[in-house]
Order: structure tokens, then C-alpha cells, then sequence
């Protein structure tokens, strides 16, 4: 493959980004989580192309990421509290695995053979320029090799992806900087499948009712981001750190002394997400093993966490 093309963030870029999805090719594009790597989700060749350019396992599946509630209605049955979830939180940091409809056309290694597909509608005006140019579904994991660190901004996408891809459309950094919150559902109550960037509590609060935790299988995921070793640097991950040890790195949360770099010297969670993955790809270019201060489990701070705990999995 040519050397992948970094397509400005107008209408120029975003048509031939279009473009290049249509004819079957992989275009990495912002949202406000992370980076997507996004193909036709209906064209079976363009979704391998996904699974080879990251090395993804195919048991895996993928969000389908679509232009709104309308869209999503035609792929899934979005009804009872995913509807009302949707319609509080959609654009946003959402995604919702529902039952896949008849005919929706979406090729099966998206789904990895489900009988459900993950849906979601991001909340970036480039990402939402994007599918309505294209228009149709995007199946988009984060745009980086499986497994590791999550891209936050284009050169991220580049330094994993280059040369594998054919276009990066450049938004900058995302705002959120951590994926999507997933939710399914089982016997009509929501269930969290994957901790994001829509705190469970909001979530709980619109429901009137708390999440039901899954007994997941990371053999045999049902969601995307459930695999028991992901987003990890190079180097190994040291938690609950206070300091660091010789010859570690030290990422700090809060008010912490000698810190490489603090996710929120101020304890801003909504910072502290933002910065988590830009930092922690900074700290593993310098080949130290990484410690990390302890982050709050409440609010982001559980996805954090979540993602914190999967990097530093044995791999």
C-alpha cells in the first residue's frame, strides 16, 4: 500500500475520505473518544482489511458507528431502556449492543457471528461530517495495533497505522480521550459491559436503576474492549504506585511529588481521561517500565481504571 495520506479536517478531506471508504478502504477519523479505524461495515473485504491492519483477533467484534438514533434503528432493535438511553445520550460516548435485525446487511466478521451488533453515534462534528458524506455504517475499532495504547490525536494513528491504512482524517485531539462507555442488555436491564467516557452513573441516574456487572469471558467476548490484555504500552505497568521505583517512569494523579507526568495535578478526572492514553504513549517512548499513582473508582476514574488494569495484564 502508498504511504498513508493525513486529509485536512474540510470539505475536500472529508469527500475523499468518503470516497475512500466507499471504495473499500481504511480511513482513521476523530471522535470524541479516541481515533476509529473506520471501513463499510457492509463489505466483508473492507472489515478484514480492519482485522489485518490491526492484527485483531476476529472473535473480536466491532462498534458500528452510524449518523444518528434513525440509522441505528435500521441496524438494531433500539427499543425499552436502550431507546431512552439513546435519546439521552446519543451523540455522545455510548455505544449499545442490541439484537441485529434481519437484513441489516452488516457483514458478519463485525459481529464476529453474533446475533448482536454494537452501535453507537459519536458526538464529533468531523466524525459526524464523515457519515453523513458516506452514508452508510462505519465499523470502526481505535485506530491503533491490538491491544495497544489507544490514538488520541492523527500522528498517533500514523505511528501504529502508517503504511497500513489508506487515510487519516486529522480533527486534532479528541476531547474525551477514552472510549466508549458499552452497555447491553440482559432480560430487559442494562448491563455494563465496558466502563467509557459516560460515567456509570449518569447512566444509572437516566435509568433510575443500577448496571448489572457481566460475568465476561475474554476468550469469547461479547462486546468489543473486553479482552483481559488491552491497551497496553511496550513496557510493563506498575499500579497503585505512591512513588516511583529505580528506574521507573512515574505517572501521577493529583497531588503527587515527582511525577514524569500527572494525568490531573488538580484530581480532574474529566482531565485525567483525556490525558490518559497521550500520556502513557509519551512515557513508553522512554523504555522505563511505567508506575502509576492510584486514580478514585468513581465517576471516569472506573474506566480509567479499567483501562489502567487490562494495560498492565500479563500479555
Amino acid at each position: 500500500m502508498p504511504q498513508t495520506a493525513l486529509l485536512a479536517p474540510d470539505d475536500r478531506g472529508l469527500a475523499r475520505a468518503a470516497e475512500l471508504l466507499r471504495a473499500g478502504e481504511l480511513v482513521a477519523f476523530p471522535t470524541e473518544t479516541v481515533y476509529g479505524l473506520g471501513a463499510d461495515a457492509t463489505d466483508d473485504r473492507a472489515v478484514a482489511k480492519v482485522f489485518e491492519a490491526k492484527g485483531r483477533p476476529r472473535f473480536n467484534p466491532l462498534i458500528v458507528h452510524v449518523a444518528d438514533r434513525a440509522a441505528a434503528a435500521r441496524l438494531a432493535a433500539l427499543e425499552g431502556p436502550a431507546d431512552r438511553l439513546a435519546a439521552a445520550f446519543w451523540p455522545g460516548p455510548l455505544t449499545l449492543v442490541l439484537p441485529l435485525r434481519a437484513g441489516a446487511g452488516i457483514s458478519p466478521l463485525v459481529t464476529a457471528g453474533l446475533a448482536t451488533v454494537a452501535v453507537r453515534v459519536p458526538a464529533h462534528p468531523l466524525a459526524e461530517r464523515l457519515l453523513a458524506a458516506f452514508g452508510g455504517p462505519v465499523a470502526a475499532p481505535s485506530a491503533n495495533p491490538s491491544g495497544r495504547v489507544s490514538p488520541t490525536q492523527a500522528r498517533h494513528v500514523l505511528d501504529g497505522l502508517g503504511g497500513r491504512i489508506a487515510a487519516v482524517l486529522d480533527g486534532g485531539p479528541c476531547p474525551v480521550g477514552i472510549e466508549s462507555t458499552i452497555l447491553g442488555f440482559e432480560g430487559g436491564r442494562a448491563v455494563l459491559l465496558r466502563p467509557g467516557g459516560l460515567p456509570a452513573e449518569a447512566v444509572e441516574a437516566c435509568l433510575g436503576a443500577p448496571l448489572a456487572q457481566p460475568a465476561a469471558d475474554p476468550a469469547a467476548p461479547s462486546s468489543p474492549g473486553q479482552l483481559a490484555s488491552h491497551y497496553a504500552p511496550g513496557v510493563p505497568l506498575r499500579l497503585g504506585a505512591t512513588a516511583p521505583r529505580p528506574g521507573e517512569s512515574f505517572l501521577g494523579f493529583g497531588r503527587v511529588a515527582g511525577a514524569d507526568l500527572n494525568l490531573s495535578p488538580s484530581g480532574d478526572l474529566v482531565e485525567a481521561a483525556a490525558n490518559l492514553f497521550h500520556h502513557l504513549r509519551a512515557l513508553d517512548a522512554l523504555g522505563r517500565p511505567i508506575a502509576v499513582s492510584p486514580v478514585p473508582e468513581t465517576g471516569l476514574g472506573r474506566a480509567i481504571n479499567d483501562r489502567l488494569r487490562r494495560a498492565a495484564a500479563p500479555r
